[in-house]
């Protein structure tokens, strides 16, 4: 079963739902602002390959700039950016879709349709 990782008053994230939905795939909705996806899942898409790690940083929210993480990230530990991910689902580009093998991190249309239709 595909789990996908958003947040509802997102846009970007009901664009993404929408695919799934027209396309019958059936998904686990979990909120990433109040469950945000594990570190284990996280570092697993990080060493994939398809994405850097700050690929998965939510560059536009305001915890990414509240917490200064254009410096931070630069000086932080691979291990302490997936923790802090882990920790606070609002510093995680959103949606995050993943079945345990592919995952996508964003809405790339394209990519995303490819993916999970």
């Amino acid at each position: 079963m595909i789990t996908f990782y958003g947040y509802d008053k997102c846009s970007t994230c009901r664009k993404a739902k929408k695919v799934l939905v027209e396309a019958g795939v059936a998904f686990k909705d979990v909120d990433i602002t109040t469950a945000p996806p594990p570190k284990k899942l996280l570092s697993l898409i990080a060493k994939s390959g398809a994405y850097k790690l700050t690929d998965l940083l939510n560059k536009s929210g305001v915890q990414y700039r509240e917490l200064n993480m254009k410096a931070r990230v630069k000086t932080m530990k691979p291990d302490e950016v997936v923790a802090l991910l882990a920790e606070n689902g609002r510093l995680c580009k959103r949606p995050i879709v993943t079945d345990g093998t592919r995952h996508t991190v964003g809405f790339n249309e394209p990519v995303f349709t490819k993916t999970w239709r």
